[in-house]
């Protein structure tokens, strides 16, 4: 009985640290939220920060797992797959806010509300898909949540799109259009990276159903 209350603690762990890895990006995107409101931005980047530390306290607890070898809830290939994805957001905006803190001072008239709001949404999508793993993913609830990721992701593109358009129309001076070109297409990747997580966490599902 011992051995088994110790081999269901090992696989509860993973699950706990997939969901903090999850729980992150969340935090990342109201820390990056702070930061693009605040009138002193760069005062508001230990947040972003310290959500990346963690995030990768985080990645290197499950590497260590997996290489000891414990009892794991998920085929160890798909865990790796899923932690890596996961780290690799709250690291896009960590970048994203690096960058835009550096180019704050020329783009007081630009807001990137909508954006945000869109991000938001990604991060809790994938959020919410990890968080259902634990009690086995039902494969109609992740399926409208990743179909949802990639309605987001669709969105952005058209976001970036639309401010390319404008870029390459000469609304703006050079060095703006630059850093808007640079901060658009960072935070593309952000996006592309929520839904890649979303596609390994269906194919966990489908795997699991």
């Amino acid at each position: 009985m011992r051995l088994l209350r110790h081999f269901f603690r090992k696989e509860d762990r993973f699950f706990r640290l997939l969901e903090a890895s999850a729980e992150e990006g969340v935090a990342s995107v109201k820390a990056l939220q702070q930061i693009l409101e605040s009138p002193a931005p760069g005062g508001h980047l230990g947040a972003i920060l310290q959500a990346r530390d963690k995030e990768r306290q985080i990645r290197t607890e499950i590497d260590v797992l997996l290489c000891e070898g414990e009892a794991a809830p998920l085929p160890p290939e798909d865990i790796e797959a899923l932690a890596r994805a996961l780290y690799r957001i709250p690291k896009g905006i960590k970048k994203f806010a690096e960058r835009y803190v550096l180019c704050a001072p020329r783009l007081q008239d630009v807001t990137f509300a909508q954006e945000m709001k869109m991000l938001q949404a990604a991060t809790e999508a994938v959020c919410r898909m990890v968080t259902d793993l634990r009690n086995g993913s039902n494969l109609y609830t992740t399926e409208l949540l990743n179909e949802a990721l990639g309605k987001i992701e669709g969105e952005a593109d058209k976001l970036l799109v639309t401010t390319l358009d404008q870029l390459y129309r000469g609304r703006h001076d050079l060095v703006k259009a630059v850093m808007l070109k640079d901060l658009h297409e960072l935070l593309e990747r952000v996006f592309d990276r929520c839904r890649n997580a979303g596609n390994i966490l269906l194919q966990i599902a489908m795997k699991r159903s």
